[in-house]
Protein backbone atom coordinates (compact mmCIF):
# COMPACT_ATOMS: atom_id res chain seq x y z
CA UNK A 1 0.00 0.00 0.00
CA UNK A 2 0.67 3.85 -0.58
CA UNK A 3 1.82 5.94 2.08
CA UNK A 4 -0.85 8.67 2.30
CA UNK A 5 1.09 10.47 5.37
CA UNK A 6 4.65 10.83 6.54
CA UNK A 7 5.34 12.78 9.86
CA UNK A 8 9.37 12.88 10.05
CA UNK A 9 10.63 13.58 13.41
CA UNK A 10 8.58 17.32 13.72
CA UNK A 11 8.70 19.74 16.78
CA UNK A 12 6.33 22.55 17.39
CA UNK A 13 7.77 25.04 19.42
CA UNK A 14 5.58 28.16 21.49
CA UNK A 15 6.27 31.57 22.90
CA UNK A 16 9.95 33.18 23.10
CA UNK A 17 13.39 31.95 23.71
CA UNK A 18 12.91 32.74 27.37
CA UNK A 19 9.40 30.81 27.81
CA UNK A 20 9.41 28.30 25.22
CA UNK A 21 6.82 25.55 25.48
CA UNK A 22 7.47 22.49 23.29
CA UNK A 23 4.13 21.18 22.01
CA UNK A 24 5.54 18.44 20.14
CA UNK A 25 8.64 17.23 20.29
CA UNK A 26 10.53 14.64 18.03
CA UNK A 27 7.29 12.57 16.39
CA UNK A 28 7.29 10.48 13.87
CA UNK A 29 5.24 8.13 12.29
CA UNK A 30 2.97 7.36 9.28
CA UNK A 31 -0.01 6.17 7.93
CA UNK A 32 -1.16 4.00 4.75
CA UNK A 33 -3.86 4.08 2.20
CA UNK A 34 -6.97 3.13 3.50
CA UNK A 35 -6.13 3.18 7.32
CA UNK A 36 -8.91 4.42 9.90
CA UNK A 37 -5.65 6.24 12.74
CA UNK A 38 -6.57 7.66 16.01
CA UNK A 39 -4.57 10.10 17.81
CA UNK A 40 -5.25 10.14 21.68
CA UNK A 41 -3.81 11.92 24.65
CA UNK A 42 -4.64 14.08 27.80
CA UNK A 43 -5.26 17.68 27.59
CA UNK A 44 -2.33 19.47 26.49
CA UNK A 45 -0.58 16.48 24.88
CA UNK A 46 0.08 18.00 21.83
CA UNK A 47 -2.64 15.99 19.69
CA UNK A 48 -4.69 19.03 18.63
CA UNK A 49 -1.85 20.43 17.92
CA UNK A 50 -0.50 17.60 15.31
CA UNK A 51 -3.52 17.78 13.54
CA UNK A 52 -3.28 21.78 13.13
CA UNK A 53 0.64 20.85 11.38
CA UNK A 54 -0.86 17.76 9.20
CA UNK A 55 -3.35 19.98 7.95
CA UNK A 56 -1.88 23.42 6.84
CA UNK A 57 -3.54 25.21 9.74
CA UNK A 58 0.08 25.78 11.68
CA UNK A 59 3.24 25.13 10.67
CA UNK A 60 5.97 23.24 12.50
CA UNK A 61 9.28 24.09 13.62
CA UNK A 62 11.12 21.44 12.78
CA UNK A 63 10.96 18.19 10.40
CA UNK A 64 8.90 17.26 7.50
CA UNK A 65 5.41 16.54 7.34
CA UNK A 66 4.55 14.67 3.90
CA UNK A 67 1.27 14.25 1.84
CA UNK A 68 1.33 12.14 -0.70
CA UNK A 69 5.00 12.54 -1.43
CA UNK A 70 4.69 16.01 -1.30
CA UNK A 71 6.10 17.90 1.17
CA UNK A 72 3.89 20.55 2.91
CA UNK A 73 6.25 21.86 5.15
CA UNK A 74 7.81 24.05 2.12
CA UNK A 75 4.25 25.03 0.49
CA UNK A 76 4.07 28.80 -0.34
CA UNK A 77 1.32 30.83 0.84
CA UNK A 78 -0.72 31.01 -2.23
CA UNK A 79 -0.44 27.31 -2.36
CA UNK A 80 -1.56 26.30 0.67
CA UNK A 81 -5.35 26.75 -0.13
CA UNK A 82 -5.23 24.74 -3.45
CA UNK A 83 -3.26 21.79 -1.69
CA UNK A 84 -6.39 21.87 0.98
CA UNK A 85 -9.01 21.58 -1.60
CA UNK A 86 -7.15 19.22 -3.30
CA UNK A 87 -6.27 16.45 -1.01
CA UNK A 88 -7.88 17.23 2.67
CA UNK A 89 -11.29 16.12 3.52
CA UNK A 90 -12.08 17.68 6.95
CA UNK A 91 -14.80 17.16 9.56
CA UNK A 92 -15.48 19.58 12.44
CA UNK A 93 -16.82 19.17 15.78
CA UNK A 94 -19.24 21.65 15.14
CA UNK A 95 -20.19 20.77 11.64
CA UNK A 96 -19.47 24.14 10.14
CA UNK A 97 -22.33 23.72 7.43
CA UNK A 98 -23.43 26.98 5.73
CA UNK A 99 -26.70 28.12 7.18
CA UNK A 100 -28.48 29.32 4.19
CA UNK A 101 -27.74 26.15 1.95
CA UNK A 102 -29.19 22.91 1.84
CA UNK A 103 -27.49 20.06 2.61
CA UNK A 104 -27.32 19.42 -0.87
CA UNK A 105 -25.52 22.46 -1.50
CA UNK A 106 -23.55 22.22 1.00
CA UNK A 107 -22.49 18.98 -0.30
CA UNK A 108 -22.10 20.37 -3.67
CA UNK A 109 -19.94 23.53 -2.95
CA UNK A 110 -17.16 21.25 -2.39
CA UNK A 111 -17.52 19.92 -5.72
CA UNK A 112 -17.96 23.35 -7.50
CA UNK A 113 -14.81 24.73 -5.87
CA UNK A 114 -12.92 21.05 -7.13
CA UNK A 115 -14.16 22.62 -10.36
CA UNK A 116 -16.46 18.97 -11.02
CA UNK A 117 -18.70 19.42 -14.06
CA UNK A 118 -21.74 19.92 -12.89
CA UNK A 119 -23.18 16.82 -15.39
CA UNK A 120 -21.09 14.91 -12.58
CA UNK A 121 -22.34 16.50 -9.24
CA UNK A 122 -25.82 14.98 -8.83
CA UNK A 123 -24.82 11.28 -9.37
CA UNK A 124 -21.78 11.89 -6.96
CA UNK A 125 -23.95 14.03 -4.19
CA UNK A 126 -26.66 10.84 -4.24
CA UNK A 127 -24.39 8.31 -3.67
CA UNK A 128 -22.29 9.70 -0.90
CA UNK A 129 -25.75 10.28 0.27
CA UNK A 130 -26.92 6.85 0.02
CA UNK A 131 -24.08 5.33 1.65
CA UNK A 132 -24.28 7.83 4.85
CA UNK A 133 -27.97 7.70 5.53
CA UNK A 134 -28.34 11.32 4.52
CA UNK A 135 -31.25 11.38 1.46
CA UNK A 136 -34.00 12.56 3.50
CA UNK A 137 -32.00 15.70 4.26
CA UNK A 138 -30.48 16.57 1.44
CA UNK A 139 -33.01 19.27 0.52
CA UNK A 140 -33.25 20.39 4.25
CA UNK A 141 -30.85 23.34 6.03
CA UNK A 142 -29.20 22.63 8.77
CA UNK A 143 -31.64 24.39 11.02
CA UNK A 144 -33.93 21.81 10.01
CA UNK A 145 -31.49 18.85 10.81
CA UNK A 146 -30.66 17.20 13.93
CA UNK A 147 -26.73 17.82 14.90
CA UNK A 148 -26.08 13.71 13.92
CA UNK A 149 -27.44 14.39 10.65
CA UNK A 150 -25.48 18.06 10.29
CA UNK A 151 -22.29 15.81 10.89
CA UNK A 152 -23.46 13.64 8.66
CA UNK A 153 -23.49 16.38 5.56
CA UNK A 154 -20.83 17.41 7.28
CA UNK A 155 -18.94 13.75 6.39
CA UNK A 156 -20.52 14.14 2.75
CA UNK A 157 -18.45 17.05 1.71
CA UNK A 158 -15.61 15.90 2.65
CA UNK A 159 -15.83 12.37 1.23
CA UNK A 160 -17.64 13.22 -1.96
CA UNK A 161 -14.41 14.90 -3.69
CA UNK A 162 -12.71 11.59 -2.65
CA UNK A 163 -9.58 13.43 -0.83
CA UNK A 164 -6.42 11.48 -0.01
CA UNK A 165 -6.69 12.36 3.76
CA UNK A 166 -10.02 13.19 6.16
CA UNK A 167 -9.13 14.89 8.90
CA UNK A 168 -11.87 14.79 11.84
CA UNK A 169 -11.18 16.79 14.43
CA UNK A 170 -13.43 15.45 17.48
CA UNK A 171 -16.41 14.77 15.53
CA UNK A 172 -18.76 13.12 18.09
CA UNK A 173 -18.00 15.94 21.06
CA UNK A 174 -21.53 17.90 19.85
CA UNK A 175 -23.48 14.95 19.76
CA UNK A 176 -25.42 12.67 22.23
CA UNK A 177 -24.61 9.10 22.06
CA UNK A 178 -27.17 7.68 19.57
CA UNK A 179 -25.83 10.01 16.88
CA UNK A 180 -22.19 9.79 17.88
CA UNK A 181 -22.80 5.65 17.17
CA UNK A 182 -24.61 6.85 13.90
CA UNK A 183 -21.56 8.83 13.17
CA UNK A 184 -19.24 6.16 13.56
CA UNK A 185 -20.98 3.30 12.01
CA UNK A 186 -20.69 6.01 8.70
CA UNK A 187 -17.11 6.87 9.27
CA UNK A 188 -16.19 2.93 9.27
CA UNK A 189 -18.20 2.84 6.26
CA UNK A 190 -16.62 5.56 4.45
CA UNK A 191 -13.52 3.58 5.73
CA UNK A 192 -14.25 -0.19 4.41
CA UNK A 193 -16.52 0.43 1.64
CA UNK A 194 -15.10 3.84 0.54
CA UNK A 195 -11.57 3.46 0.97
CA UNK A 196 -10.66 6.62 2.71
CA UNK A 197 -8.01 7.26 4.65
CA UNK A 198 -8.94 8.49 7.66
CA UNK A 199 -6.81 10.39 11.08
CA UNK A 200 -9.04 11.22 14.03
CA UNK A 201 -8.11 12.89 17.04
CA UNK A 202 -10.50 11.91 20.27
CA UNK A 203 -10.36 11.99 23.83
CA UNK A 204 -13.13 9.46 24.03
CA UNK A 205 -12.46 6.00 24.43
CA UNK A 206 -15.46 4.77 22.45
CA UNK A 207 -15.41 6.61 19.71
CA UNK A 208 -11.34 6.13 19.43
CA UNK A 209 -12.63 1.95 19.39
CA UNK A 210 -13.61 2.13 15.93
CA UNK A 211 -10.19 2.86 14.62
CA UNK A 212 -8.14 0.21 13.26
CA UNK A 213 -5.17 1.81 15.07
CA UNK A 214 -4.39 4.36 17.46
CA UNK A 215 -1.05 6.58 18.53
CA UNK A 216 -1.32 7.68 21.91
CA UNK A 217 0.62 11.45 22.80
CA UNK A 218 1.89 12.42 25.58
CA UNK A 219 3.73 15.68 26.56
CA UNK A 220 4.69 16.29 23.07
CA UNK A 221 5.97 12.73 22.30
CA UNK A 222 4.09 9.07 21.43
CA UNK A 223 3.86 7.41 24.33
CA UNK A 224 2.59 3.70 22.69
CA UNK A 225 0.92 2.24 19.66
CA UNK A 226 -2.52 0.24 20.15
CA UNK A 227 -3.67 -1.98 16.60
CA UNK A 228 -6.92 -2.78 16.66
CA UNK A 229 -5.57 -6.39 14.55
CA UNK A 230 -8.85 -8.83 15.07
CA UNK A 231 -10.30 -7.70 17.94
CA UNK A 232 -13.66 -6.94 18.29
CA UNK A 233 -14.61 -3.58 19.33
CA UNK A 234 -15.33 -4.73 23.38
CA UNK A 235 -11.79 -5.64 23.58
CA UNK A 236 -9.95 -2.83 22.05
CA UNK A 237 -12.13 -0.46 23.64
CA UNK A 238 -10.82 -2.35 26.90
CA UNK A 239 -7.04 -2.37 25.91
CA UNK A 240 -7.84 1.79 25.11
CA UNK A 241 -8.66 2.08 28.73
CA UNK A 242 -5.84 0.19 29.76
CA UNK A 243 -3.57 2.83 27.91
CA UNK A 244 -5.74 5.93 28.86
CA UNK A 245 -5.41 4.70 32.61
CA UNK A 246 -1.86 4.84 32.50
CA UNK A 247 -1.04 8.00 30.75
CA UNK A 248 -3.53 9.89 33.27
CA UNK A 249 -6.11 10.72 30.61
CA UNK A 250 -9.37 12.14 30.65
Amino acid sequence: MSKVLQVINIYKEYGTKENRTQAINGISFEVEEGEFLGIMGPSGSGKSTLLNCISTIDTISAGQIKINDRDITTLKNQEVAAFRRENLGFIFQNFNLLDTLTAYENIALALSIMKSPVSEMEAKILKVAKTLGIEEVLQKYPYQMSGGQQQRVSAARAIVCNPSLVLADEPTGALDSRSAKMLLNNLETMNDDMKATILMVTHDSNTASYCKRILFIKDGKIYKELLRGSDDRKVFFDKIMDVVAAIGGE
